[in-house]
C-alpha cells in the first residue's frame, strides 16, 4: 500500500514537472527546433527570397553547388571561420585560466572585485559597439598604431589593420578575444572557488609546491568548468558575424574575413538564394554539432569528487 502511494506521488510530481517546464519546450521548439527544421526543408529547394512563385525541388542540390570546385567563396568561408575560431578560441582559453588563477590566487577578494567588473564590462557591450570602438582604434591615426609603434618604437607607421588581408584577420580575433575573455575569467573564477582549500592545505603539508598543484589538483577539479567553457567559446567563434559584417562595410577586405556566417547572410539577402543559405547553415549547425560530440568525447568524465 505504501509504494502504490510513492508510486503515485512520483506520477504527480513527474506530471507538474511537466507543466513547468512545458513554457520553455514551447520557446524552444518555436524559436529553435522549427527553424532549424524549416532551414532543412528549405534547403532542399531553390528558394528565392522575393520570389512569389513554388520553389523547384532540387534535392541536394544546393549542398552538391557548395562542395563543387566551382564555389571557391564557400571554401574559403570555411577556411575563414577555421582560422578565427582557432586564432581566438585556444588565446580565449589559455588566456582566461591564467588570469583566472592569479586574480584567485594572488590578488584580494577586495580588489579582486574590481578587477573582475573590469575585465566583464566587455561582455556587456553588443558586438556591433565592441566593434565601431575598435574600428577607431584601428584607425590609420587611432590608438592601435600608436601603442604598436610606442612598443616597437617605429613612430608614424600605419599596419593596416583594416586593409592587410592577414591585418584584418588579427583585428577580428583582437576584438572578439577584448570582448568575450572576462566572461570566460568569471567562469573559470566560480570554478575554481567550488574547490575546497583544505586540499591545497593538505597538498601543501605533503611538500607540494604551486606548480605541482595546478596540475595534481587545479587541472583535473576543473575539468567541468573546463569542458564547458572550451564548448562555449568555439561555438561563439564558430558564430560570429557581426565584427566581420562591420569590417566589410568600412572597406576591410572581405575574403579574408568572409566567415560562413557572412557567407550565409550575403548569400540568402543579397544574393537572394534563401536555399543555398539554408544549406550553409545547415553545413554550419552540423560542425558545431560534430566538435561539441568530440569535445565531450575526448573529455573525461565531468563527475568531480573532493
Amino acid at each position: 500500500m505504501t509504494k502504490k502511494r510513492y508510486k503515485g506521488f512520483e506520477k504527480k510530481q513527474a506530471r507538474w514537472g511537466f507543466v513547468f517546464v512545458l513554457p520553455a519546450i514551447l520557446f524552444f521548439s518555436v524559436f529553435s527546433f522549427f527553424p532549424i527544421l524549416n532551414a532543412l526543408y528549405t534547403s532542399f529547394f531553390d528558394k528565392r527570397a522575393l520570389s512569389l512563385a513554388a520553389p523547384p525541388f532540387v534535392g541536394f542540390g544546393n549542398y552538391a553547388y557548395l562542395f563543387t570546385s566551382q564555389t571557391a567563396g564557400f571554401w574559403n568561408s570555411l577556411r575563414a571561420t577555421v582560422v578565427f575560431t582557432l586564432g581566438t578560441f585556444i588565446p580565449l582559453l589559455v588566456l582566461s585560466l591564467i588570469i583566472a588563477v592569479f586574480l584567485t590566487r594572488f590578488v584580494g577578494r577586495g580588489t579582486r572585485g574590481f578587477f573582475q567588473i573590469a575585465f566583464y564590462t566587455p561582455a556587456v557591450l553588443s558586438s556591433v559597439v565592441a566593434a565601431a570602438i575598435w574600428m577607431l582604434m584601428f584607425d590609420p591615426r587611432g590608438l592601435a598604431n600608436q601603442w604598436v609603434n610606442a612598443v616597437f618604437n617605429t613612430p608614424g607607421v600605419d599596419h593596416k589593420w583594416l586593409a592587410d588581408s592577414i591585418m584584418v584577420q588579427a583585428s577580428t580575433m583582437v576584438v572578439y578575444f577584448w570582448k568575450y575573455i572576462g566572461y570566460f575569467v568569471i567562469l573559470f573564477i566560480t570554478g575554481l572557488s567550488a574547490i575546497p582549500p583544505a586540499i591545497y592545505e593538505a597538498a601543501t603539508i605533503d611538500g607540494a609546491g604551486r606548480w605541482q598543484a595546478f596540475w595534481k589538483i587545479t587541472l583535473p577539479l576543473l575539468r567541468p568548468t573546463v569542458v564547458l567553457v572550451s564548448i562555449m567559446s568555439m561555438l561563439q567563434c564558430l558564430k560570429t558575424f557581426s565584427t566581420q559584417y562591420l569590417f566589410t562595410q568600412s572597406g576591410a577586405p572581405q575574403a579574408p574575413i568572409n566567415v560562413i556566417t557572412l557567407n550565409i547572410y550575403r548569400t540568402g539577402i543579397t544574393n537572394q538564394r534563401i536555399g543555398r543559405a539554408s544549406a550553409m547553415s545547415l553545413v554550419l549547425f552540423a560542425i558545431m554539432l560534430l566538435l561539441t560530440w568530440l569535445q565531450f568525447r575526448t573529455s573525461k568524465s565531468d563527475d568531480v569528487e573532493y
